[in-house]
């Protein structure tokens, strides 16, 4: 439990807020304190938003544990010394989705960064996670911020932290920016001024659209398509399309209108940009219930294929008919449908996929394994987080070897083919997404038949994320505690399978940096993965079976969740 005082903390905001939302919300836990109700005062103030390597993220609202102006304002001050501190002539690209408060954080930043001397280019409206990324080496910056909580609900927002690579930033820098945030009080350390006064000056420039120009030549020149005009004209592809309400809709029509997908039903309801996300209280391209929408829409408009795009355009779900009801394709079969196809037609084109390089995480399907062993490619693993892929790309243009790279992805749906940035792309998986399913379509095969066919081909590589919700601090304690109890007490089986081994990324594996992560390798070639996630009040559990049929596979996959949820109770 958190030793933080937290009346005396909520006297202080009293007294120093100047925001009139927050300062009636602040009164509000006042009286309930006062009542003895302190549930919602101790929420808000237990702890301070930790600020790592994905920067910042949490429930809008008043308190050290929410996302409002002053926490952003604080995390600013932090970033602008650090940028100072490293960086001659620093300056930073700064964007937004389409989230509630996001402007506001967005001119909040800015403001500050400039008073402290940071120049801030900004995106005049909502913009992908990936158009950010390009952005900073697009324009040469020292880092990039992001306000963003991906496909968190609604209450959510997030600042996202970028390193002048276009990646999230690294270890080294989170702290570095972490110590100078502890140093500063979010009300009397922060220096600010006015954000038309900045404009006016100079200090804060609007990004032009000539630098999302250049991403949509630079997404379009990842084309591997093969198909000749003639063929697709004879097969062209009908898609469904939703952005669920936030930055997808511009970027990613404009990228497949340019590529020749022209026959696209955009889902109304979630067309608009809206932070409320009105018809999918979870904007998750996960889950049924965001794709439901689009999936109802299919049902009178017969597309070959349902796309969605999750809030910040970083991640991407699809959907295909299937006999009667329509089939979600998962983020690790994506990833494999798309690493195949990259790799086919590269191959076609003759490349000597012998010195490529696809990367995915330790999370991943392992199902990659079987590609690696017929295409040839280099296959490498790193902790769970697309920044670390973004590492790998950046380790390779280093070395003058981007070219080597081909495939990156996670199981949480993002995907990326080249470096243009080292982000997630869900505008870039996009149009690969629609030239696969298209070359597909001229098959006779969707997605989902697609995918059947290489489990056929390699064996049923099966896997499941489950997402398990510790809120509140008597939730951050019970998580510590269950990390703990399985490093110092692991079981000797799971689902009636002997555990052959346990490996613990504390304590660095295979080159990779610490993490708190535990993995119990079970016979059979089958595994369960424990990981705590750094931005939400969750335990993530990774389940992955391996099975000979899909029958047999299900099952096994059944009896490993319901063991490793025993684990996590």
């Amino acid at each position: 439990m958190s030793d933080i005082d937290v009346r005396a903390e909520l006297a202080h905001w009293i007294e120093n807020v100047q925001d009139a939302d927050l300062a009636a919300e602040l009164a509000d836990m006042q009286a309930k304190a006062d009542a003895g109700d302190d549930a919602a005062m101790t929420d808000a103030f237990f702890q301070n938003l930790s600020f790592g390597t994905a920067g910042l993220r949490g429930v809008l609202g008043a308190g050290t544990n929410r996302m409002n102006i002053y926490t952003v304002g604080r995390a600013t001050q932090g970033f602008a010394d650090y940028l100072n501190a490293n960086f001659d002539n620093p300056s930073v690209a700064i964007a937004r989705d389409s989230r509630n408060n996001g402007e506001l954080f967005v001119r909040t930043t800015a403001a500050i960064m400039a008073a402290n001397g940071v120049t801030a280019y900004v995106y005049p409206r909502i913009s992908p996670v990936p158009t950010l990324s390009w952005a900073v080496r697009d324009l040469g910056c020292s880092g990039g911020i992001c306000m963003t909580a991906s496909h968190n609900p609604a209450p959510y927002n997030g600042y996202k932290a970028y390193g002048p690579d276009g990646c999230q930033i690294t270890s080294q820098a989170a702290a570095a920016i972490s110590a100078a945030i502890a140093g500063t009080d979010a009300f009397t350390g922060v220096k600010s001024m006015d954000f038309d006064g900045a404009v006016a000056s100079g200090k804060v420039k609007w990004i032009e659209d000539a630098v999302l120009e250049r991403y949509y030549d630079a997404v379009l020149a990842q084309s591997v398509n093969n198909l000749s005009d003639e063929q697709i004209a004879a097969a062209p592809l009908k898609l469904v399309y939703t952005p669920l309400n936030g930055t997808g809709l511009v970027p990613v029509t404009t990228v497949l209108a340019r590529a020749g997908v022209s026959d696209v039903t955009v889902v109304p309801e979630q067309e608009q940009p809206d932070g409320n996300f009105p018809t999918c209280p979870y904007p998750n391209p996960e889950i049924r219930e965001a794709m439901q929408k689009g999936i109802d829409l299919c049902e009178q408009v017969h597309p070959d294929l349902l796309l969605a795009t999750d809030p910040d355009a970083d991640r991407v779900g699809v959907a295909c008919k299937d006999g009667d009801d329509y089939t979600l394709l998962t983020g690790n079969e994506m990833g494999v449908l798309l690493l195949d196809y990259v790799c086919r037609m590269r191959a076609e084109r003759g490349e000597d996929l012998t010195r490529k390089v696809a990367v995915t995480t330790i999370v991943s399907s392992a199902m990659v394994d079987a590609l690696a062993a017929e295409y040839g490619f280099e296959l490498r693993r790193c902790l769970t987080g697309f920044k670390y892929i973004g590492d790998i790309i950046t380790e390779l243009a280093d070395a003058g070897e981007a070219d080597r790279f081909i495939f990156g992805f996670e199981e949480s749906y993002g995907y990326l083919s080249g470096d243009h940035v080292r982000d997630k792309d869900a505008v870039n998986a996009s149009l690969l997404i629609c030239q696969m399913a298209q070359e597909y379509k001229l098959a006779g095969k969707n997605l989902a038949q697609a995918m059947r066919d290489l489990y056929a081909k390699h064996g049923w590589w099966l896997n499941r994320t489950v997402s398990l919700s510790y809120p509140g601090a008597d939730g951050a304690a019970k998580m510590a505690d269950l990390m703990a109890g399985l490093r110092t007490n692991a079981p000797a089986e799971l689902a009636g399978r002997k555990v052959e081994a346990v490996v613990d990324y504390q304590q660095g594996v295979n080159g990779l940096p610490a993490a708190n992560v535990v993995e119990f390798d079970v016979e059979g070639g089958n595994k369960v993965i424990v990981r705590p996630s750094g931005t939400e009040p969750k335990i993530k559990l990774y389940v992955f079976a391996k099975d000979a049929s899909r029958e047999a596979a299900d099952a096994l996959l059944d009896q490993l969740e319901a063991a490793g949820r025993k684990l996590l109770a």
